[in-house]
């Protein structure tokens, strides 16, 4: 999976990189129909903000996070998008055995 990561009004540090990339892996470990994801992170005034959109096999999974800590949102960014796409695995599958 080819993981695009980029800061706004932020410099994405090696912890930061490297952090990102640790959660998302747990994300490619669940499917192997990710194919690529972009990550933005941000901060506005306090709020530290995390978007991401993940490109799978006939879908885009978007999501966003705000915290007070970077990398507090960054962890619920990578929970939300391990929700959406166990969700989307499980609605592909039991599309697949209706067909029989």
């Amino acid at each position: 999976m080819q993981i695009n990561i980029s800061g706004h009004h932020l410099e994405v540090t090696n912890a930061l990189h490297d952090y990102v990339v640790g959660k998302f892996d747990r994300l490619d470990r669940h499917s192997d129909l990710i194919t690529s994801s972009s990550v933005t992170l941000s901060i506005e005034k306090t709020r530290h903000k995390a978007d991401a959109s993940l490109h799978v096999t006939g879908s885009s999974l978007v999501a966003s996070s705000e915290s007070g800590n970077m990398y507090a949102a960054i962890d619920l960014l990578a929970d939300k998008l391990d929700r959406q796409l166990l969700k989307y695995k499980e609605k592909s599958t039991s599309n697949n055995h209706g067909l029989r």
